[in-house]
């Protein structure tokens, strides 16, 4: 069966501001699985070229598809413009079969097929097996009820398959790298990249995490086969820079260390950035400086607020002491930090952020992203939030930079000034100034200086959009009567079955 992968356009000031973009990992797991099956296989980002929607249609058609399959990592926030093309394909080749992928859609895969007839069906959850399985029974001519993890419609109304039993040995999928130049991608500073993926999921218990229930449990890549890859990637194609996808790839410290001692024997020269926990961090403060011989660079810091209320009520696990330890172990060990702080899991106050930043300044990161909490209706963090105003009903801002919520205390204006100072303050400090212009490694110093004007040009953009309009709405619809009732009951889309370590990639991401 022909079918082309699409990974539409998104407006999220991430991926427009920078002139970098990774390849869409995601969608590359389905197209490996789907070469292997033995199907004809295209793709088009769209979002690499930033295409307007008839180019787009016509660089689809002319793989002259059967079936198209949309996907995209923004999820929540790409979906407008998900739908918009899948109805402009559908105008321009009504026989087109659209299949939609990724977070958003497994969990609102009702109103999506209730309010978007152009798409025909959705894969819910991991996306290697169940596309496969799909496209096969389509190909045949097969009932796809028989196919399990997916929705579709049944006389008109949205009905779902039972969820799919979690991937078990993602080796057996692989990544479908030559369906993108790799020449193409760049990032860390012009630098040729990808994204890779160790682990899938999350052990740990966060209530506003969007993520951790899509994939439903923590397992892990074959980790000298992980480092095989990323040194082939690197002899062969010349990637220098791989981003972990992970939501917390050293959560086990045993397969974590067997990846970076597989790596250090690939003698290969590469850049690894990140995201993990800190308590990760000083847990393997004796083993530390085989991160960096393996190549990490920098790792992101979920912290997400300084408050030790509101640590307990989202579940977070995190301590101030543990936070600011695992910054002093970085860079001792020649690691950037970035701090991740987030605001709007409760009523702020002037005190409050005021607090909030004397702590930052105390933790010393070497960067920091300042983000706004964002509810998904399939998490604990939902139930909490569901009575609380909506500010923002303009889905496309729904990208972690724009807030969403109303805040009980301040206006936006006051809330959103409060973030852009702090980031200022936390980054032009004379501590951060210093190892910004003179830090001794020349690696780190690019690393910073390449964030830094990234992070200068997305503040200028965010301060020029809010004094355009940022388009909040007065009394604001609650979240419930936006989004409708909690789903924390579904959080769990796989079927996890009978579970052993395992590896693998994401389709998508919230």
């Amino acid at each position: 069966m022909r079918v082309t992968l699409l990974n539409p356009p998104h407006t999220a000031i991430g991926s427009r501001i920078p002139d970098e973009h990774l390849p869409p990992l995601g969608l590359l797991c389905i197209g490996g699985a789907l070469l292997d099956a033995g199907h004809g296989v295209a793709l088009v980002d769209a979002d690499l070229e930033l295409l307007p929607d008839d180019r787009i249609v016509a660089r689809v058609l002319a793989s002259r598809p059967e079936a198209v399959l949309l996907g995209h990592s923004g999820s929540t926030s790409a979906h407008p413009g998900v739908a918009r093309l899948a109805r402009a394909l559908k105008r321009a080749r009504p026989g087109v079969l659209i299949i939609y992928g990724g977070v958003f859609p497994t969990y609102h895969w009702r109103e999506v097929l209730q309010e978007e007839p152009a798409i025909d069906l959705i894969v819910r959850g991991e996306g290697e097996r169940t596309a496969a399985a799909l496209i096969r029974a389509l190909e045949r001519g097969e009932p796809v009820v028989g196919v399990r993890g997916i929705a579709y419609r049944d006389r008109g109304a949205p009905e779902a398959t039972a969820p799919a039993p979690l991937l078990d040995d993602l080796e057996a999928f692989r990544v479908g790298w030559e369906l993108v130049d790799l020449r193409r991608y760049r990032y860390w500073g012009g630098k040729r990249a990808v994204v890779v993926q160790f682990s899938r999921g999350c052990p740990h218990r966060c209530t506003y995490c969007g993520q951790r229930g899509f994939w439903t449990r923590w397992r892990h890549r074959d980790p000298v086969a992980f480092a095989r890859e990323i040194a082939a990637l690197h002899r062969e194609h010349g990637v220098e820079v791989f981003n972990l996808a992970d939501e917390n790839p050293t959560a086990l410290r045993g397969p974590w260390l067997a990846f970076l001692e597989a790596l250090i024997a690939e003698r290969v020269s590469v850049t690894i950035v990140g995201s993990t926990r800190a308590d990760d961090i000083v847990r393997d403060a004796d083993i530390l400086h085989l991160y960096r011989r393996a190549g990490v660079e920098r790792f992101l810091l979920g912290m997400e607020n300084t408050d030790p209320q509101t640590l307990r009520r989202v579940r977070k696990g995190g301590a101030a002491a543990t936070d600011r330890q695992a910054i002093q172990l970085l860079r001792r060990h020649g690691i950037l930090s970035m701090a991740t702080w987030v605001v709007g899991f409760d009523d702020e106050s002037h005190r409050s952020l005021l607090q909030g930043l004397r702590q930052i300044l105390a933790y010393d990161p070497d960067q920091i992203q300042t983000l706004y909490v964002t509810p998904h209706r399939w998490t604990p963090f939902y139930r909490d939030a569901q009575g609380r105003r909506v500010i923002q009903t303009d889905a496309r801002r729904w990208d972690y930079k724009h807030q969403v919520l109303q805040s009980g205390r301040l206006r936006p204006g006051s809330l959103f000034t409060w973030v852009k100072a702090i980031e200022v303050i936390v980054q032009a400090r004379p501590a951060a100034l210093r190892r910004l212009l003179a830090h001794p490694d020349p690696a780190l110093r690019h690393g910073m200086r390449w964030y830094t004007r990234i992070g200068r040009r997305v503040w200028l953009h965010e301060v020029a959009e809010f004094l355009r309009g940022p388009g909040h709405v007065q009394d604001g619809p609650t979240m419930a009567q936006l989004w409708g009732t909690p789903q924390d009951v579904e959080e769990e889309a796989m079927d996890p079955g009978s579970l052993s370590a395992a590896a693998g990639c994401r389709m998508d991401a919230a």
